[in-house]
C-alpha cells in the first residue's frame, strides 16, 4: 500500500538568475547569537526556572557568545523576572548583548521596553509578525498590504518608544516570520518597509533576520532566498541578514551552512539544536563544521562535556548518542576495517601531530575535551586493528601482525557467544589467557655458559608441578634453549616470528616477548613472556607456545 503522497505539492523553487552562492567557501565565522533561553526554552515540557536560566546564561556567555536572546518578556511573568533579574544583579558583561523577542503588538511591546528598563547594554529589541500566505490565509485572513501594515506598525511603536527611553539603548531586528513560505519579493518588500522606518547606517545597523521557521524545501531553496534578499534589501551596506533555520526536514545546519554561503551575515540557533518540533539549527555543529576546516569558529567548545551537562541538566533532554561531535558513540568504531585504518591514521600521527589526519575521525576527539577510550570499542563485527589498538594504547603491547589475526579471530568468537560487546579489561584478560600458558612447562631458573659460536642453556622447569633439570647447546640462548627442548620431549618445532619491547621504562623495566612457533604438522601456536630478564622473558614465550600442543610423556627427573 503506498503512502498517501498525493496530499502534498512539491515546493516552487524561485529560479533565481546566476545565484553565486554555490562557488562560495566559509572563511570566518558569523556573528552567533544563541536562542536556547527562548526558541529553545519554549519547546520544553518543563520549561527551565530562574535559577536554571541564569546558569545557562553564564555557560552561553563563557562559550563566546556575544548576542544571546534571552526570551519572551511579555509572554510571562517568569520571562519577565528573567530579564530584570540578568539586569538588577548586573549579570549582563559589557561585551554582551541581550535580544528580547516581541510581536507587533502595542501592549507586548511596551511590556517589552519595561523590562528593558536599566539594562546596562544596548538591547536588541526583535519584532517579527507572519508573513507568509499560509499564515496569511488561515490565521489572520489578512491581506499582503494589512500584514505589511502590521510591521510597519511595530517599527514605528520600536522607533518611539526607542526615543523615549533613550535611542542609544537599542538595537533593532525584525523577521518576517514563516519567511520560507513566503513570496520572496514580497518577503523583502516588507522588510524594506521596515527597513524605511528604522533608517539604518554604519553606527546604528539593523537586523533582518529570515527564518526558516517551518522547514518546507531543500537547502539551496533556502540559500537562494537568502540570496535574493541580500540583492534586494535597501540599505544593504547597513543591514545585518540573520539565519534562523528550523530542522522540519533534517536540514537545518546545511540550510544554515548554505544561506552563510549566500550572503548571510549571522547565525541564530541553539546548542544540540534544541528548539520547536525537530529543533533548531544546532550551533555547537556549524561552528564545529567551520572549525575542522580550519576556520576559527570564535565560540569555545573545547571542554564540550560541560556544555552536554548544562544543557541535559537545564532542559531535561538528552544527547542522543549518534549526535555529531558530543554523542557516545560519535568517536567509536566497531568495524574492523574501520578500526584498522584508524589505528594506522593515530600511528601516522606521530610523524606529524600538527594535521589531524585520521581516517574516520574527522576531528580529534582531545580538541573538543573528550579523551580516546572510545574510539575503538569490541564487538563481533571489529578486527584485528581495532583489537590491537586497544592493547596497544591502553597496555602498551605492541602486538605482532600475524598474531594480531589469530586473536582477533578469538575476540569476536567470545563476543558472538555472548552477544555483547566485550571491555578492554576482558580483551587483556583474554589476551592473557589464550597465550601466557604455564602448564605443563614453565621455567623458574636457567643458566648460560659457553664461549665463541657455542651458547649452553641449563634450565630448571616445572613439569606438571615436579622439577626437572634440562640442558642444551646452540649458536646463540635461543637456540640453546630450543635445542635442550627437543631433546627432552623428543618435539620438533621452529620458531617463525619473534618480537619483544619493553613494558615500562628504566633500568628495571620488564619485556615482553612474542613468539610464533610452527610445529611438524605446520600448525601454527603462539606464546608470550614477560620478565625483567629479556631472554627469560624468551624462554617463557617459547614454553607457553610449546604448552599449547606438547604432549608430556613420563620422564626422568
Amino acid at each position: 500500500m503506498a503512502m498517501n503522497y498525493h496530499r502534498y505539492r512539491p515546493f516552487a523553487p524561485i529560479g533565481l538568475k546566476d545565484r553565486t552562492w554555490c562557488d562560495k567557501v566559509i572563511t570566518e565565522a558569523p556573528i552567533w547569537c544563541s536562542v536556547d533561553l527562548r526558541d529553545g526554552n519554549q519547546a520544553l515540557v518543563p520549561p527551565m526556572n530562574l535559577d536554571q536560566k541564569i546558569n545557562f546564561f553564564k555557560h552561553l556567555v563563557k562559550i563566546g557568545f556575544k548576542e544571546i536572546e534571552i526570551g519572551f518578556p511579555a509572554a510571562s511573568d517568569t520571562e519577565f523576572a528573567f530579564c530584570r533579574a540578568l539586569i538588577e544583579q548586573n549579570l549582563i558583561p559589557d561585551d554582551v548583548t541581550i535580544q528580547v523577542l516581541t510581536q507587533s503588538r502595542e501592549h507586548i511591546i511596551r511590556r517589552t521596553f519595561e523590562a528593558l528598563e536599566g539594562c546596562p547594554n544596548p538591547s536588541i529589541v526583535h519584532l517579527y509578525n507572519s508573513t507568509s500566505t499560509l499564515q496569511r490565509d488561515v490565521v489572520f485572513g489578512k491581506s499582503k498590504e494589512e500584514i505589511k501594515e502590521l510591521a510597519v506598525f511595530g517599527a514605528n511603536l520600536l522607533e518611539d518608544l526607542a526615543n523615549e527611553y533613550g535611542r542609544e539603548k537599542f538595537r533593532f531586528e525584525y523577521s518576517p516570520e514563516s519567511f520560507t513560505g513566503t513570496e520572496v519579493d514580497y518577503a523583502c518588500e516588507v522588510c524594506n518597509a521596515v527597513l524605511d522606518v528604522w533608517k539604518p547606517t554604519p553606527d546604528r545597523k539593523v537586523i533582518i533576520n529570515l527564518p526558516s521557521t517551518v522547514e518546507m524545501a531543500t537547502p539551496n531553496i533556502y540559500a537562494d532566498q537568502i540570496e535574493y534578499c541580500c540583492r534586494n534589501l535597501k540599505y544593504r551596506d547597513n543591514v545585518i541578514v540573520s539565519l534562523h533555520a528550523h530542522n522540519d526536514r533534517g536540514e537545518g545546519i546545511a540550510a544554515t551552512e548554505l544561506g552563510l554561503m549566500a550572503g548571510a551575515d549571522r547565525v541564530e540557533g541553539t546548542l544540540f539544536g534544541n528548539g520547536e518540533r525537530t529543533g533548531n539549527c544546532d550551533i555547537m555543529v556549524v561552528a564545529l563544521n567551520m572549525f575542522t576546516q580550519g576556520v576559527d569558529p570564535k565560540l569555545d567548545f573545547s571542554n564540550i562535556t560541560d556544555s552536554i551537562d548544562i544543557y541535559e541538566k537545564s532542559t531535561g533532554m538528552r544527547i542522543d548518542p549518534r549526535h555529531p561531535y558530543v554523542g557516545d558513540l560519535v568517536y567509536t568504531a566497531f568495524s574492523g576495517s574501520h578500526q584498522d585504518a584508524i589505528k594506522k591514521g593515530m600511528k601516522r600521527l606521530e610523524e606529524h601531530p600538527d594535521r589531524w589526519e585520521v581516517p574516520y575521525l574527522p576531528i580529534d576527539p582531545a580538541d573538543v575535551g573528550r579523551n580516546y577510550d572510545p574510539i575503538i570499542r569490541i564487538n563481533s563485527q571489529s578486527g584485528k586493528g581495532g583489537v590491537s589498538y586497544i592493547l596497544e594504547h591502553n597496555y602498551g603491547l605492541s602486538v605482532p601482525k600475524s598474531m594480531q589475526q589469530a586473536f582477533s579471530l578469538i575476540i569476536t568468537g567470545e563476543s558472538d557467544r555472548q552477544n555483547r560487546e566485550l571491555n578492554f579489561k576482558e580483551i587483556f584478560d583474554l589476551f592473557f589467557t589464550t597465550y601466557d600458558v604455564r602448564t605443563p612447562l614453565s621455567l623458574k631458573y636457567y643458566y648460560e655458559s659457553g664461549s665463541g659460536n657455542t651458547v649452553t642453556i641449563r634450565s630448571d622447569l616445572l613439569i606438571n608441578g615436579e622439577f626437572a633439570t634440562i640442558e642444551g647447546s646452540g649458536n646463540g640462548v635461543i637456540d640453546a634453549f630450543c635445542d635442550s627442548i627437543k631433546k627432552k620431549f623428543g618435539v620438533s618445532f621452529e620458531i617463525v616470528t619473534y618480537s619483544q619491547h619493553s613494558l615500562d621504562y628504566g633500568n628495571k623495566s620488564r619485556a615482553i616477548t612474542y613468539i610464533e612457533v610452527h610445529n611438524c604438522r605446520k600448525e601454527t601456536y603462539y606464546g608470550i613472556g614477560i620478565s625483567v630478564n629479556t631472554a627469560k622473558s624468551s624462554f617463557r614465550a617459547i614454553l607457553s607456545a610449546l604448552n599449547q600442543f606438547i604432549k608430556i610423556k613420563n620422564y626422568q627427573s
